[in-house]
């Protein structure tokens, strides 16, 4: 099983209020994906919701739920105009 680079949940949240919010400060756009691991087959998941932190999912390769305690994130960011 492939290990990924995953965090604790409320460091992740608290990383990415402060990085959107330095990002909007300048005039800019940003929003965010949770990535996450299945705990039962391995497979890297990716929240569908922008900006939102869920504590389970349901893995799209096993169909099994995983809670969520550790988690990363897809960061995209753009310029207004």
């Amino acid at each position: 099983m492939k290990e990924f680079k995953d965090y604790p949940l409320d460091k992740v949240v608290t990383e990415v209020n402060a990085r959107i919010s330095a990002i909007i400060a300048g005039g800019g756009t940003a929003y965010v994906h949770q990535k996450w691991t299945c705990r039962h087959c391995g497979s890297r998941q990716t929240m569908a919701d922008r900006n939102t932190f869920h504590r389970s999912g349901r893995c799209e390769e096993c169909n099994q739920i995983t809670i969520i305690d550790k988690c990363n994130y897809l960061f995209v960011m753009g310029r207004i105009g």
